[in-house]
């Protein structure tokens, strides 16, 4: 099946990203898509095709480790192919790996969709099978000092695609007034309101 593909990026929405190959545009869901970028350079996209009887879904990644990842989420008893994408978009997957491997319930939980019994049932089902997907794990440090963002139109964008894995404008009122302090493009504003969103649960 299809293990990548690279075109030009002529879209990017909350939600996917069209991606532009020998004139026909393959429209690819993403854990972020503003991680991507609309330009005239040649991309590479890792991709997923998920089949259902009623629905195809083709998913792209920024990296073969996150698409290996993704790969590993769904095969766990409640997670499916939108519960998958928002713990990666959430979350470092190599973090999301040291959580499983530490069995820290209480950090996982923090994620979109995921409760006790999905935790517990992530513990069971990877613990000891991801150590291939990354070399060095990385463990979360409780000390981090969170960054926060600029409000410019990079910042609208993250907003926009907080809002489309499902955060309520409450939630994100929340953290937005950290989110005012530094000059991040738009993937950098994902990933620290995502953990600002995460510490605030």
């Amino acid at each position: 099946m299809y293990d990548y593909i690279k075109g030009i990026i002529t879209r990017v929405t909350p939600e996917y990203i069209t991606l532009e190959q020998c004139g026909i545009g393959w429209q690819i869901m993403t854990p972020n898509p503003y991680a991507f970028h609309q330009t005239e350079e040649i991309q590479q996209v890792f991709t997923y095709l998920h089949v259902r009887e009623d629905m195809q879904w083709l998913l792209g990644f920024k990296s073969l480790e996150q698409r290996e990842l993704f790969k590993k989420l769904i095969t766990v008893s409640g997670i499916g192919p939108k519960g998958a994408l928002a713990i990666l978009a959430s979350g470092i997957p190599s973090q999301v790996i040291g959580a499983i491997e530490r069995e820290d319930e209480a950090f996982l939980v923090q994620f979109p969709g995921v409760g006790k019994k999905t935790a517990r049932q992530m513990i069971l089902d990877l613990k000891g099978k991801l150590g291939d997907l990354f070399t060095e794990i990385e463990m979360p440090d409780a000390d981090v000092t969170l960054l926060s963002m600029a409000e410019n139109g990079a910042l609208e964008e993250a907003i926009l695609a907080l809002q489309a894995l499902g955060y309520s404008q409450r939630e994100l009122a929340k953290v937005k007034t950290d989110m005012q302090k530094e000059d991040l493009d738009t993937e950098g504003y994902m990933k620290l309101a995502l953990r600002l969103l995460l510490k605030h649960k």
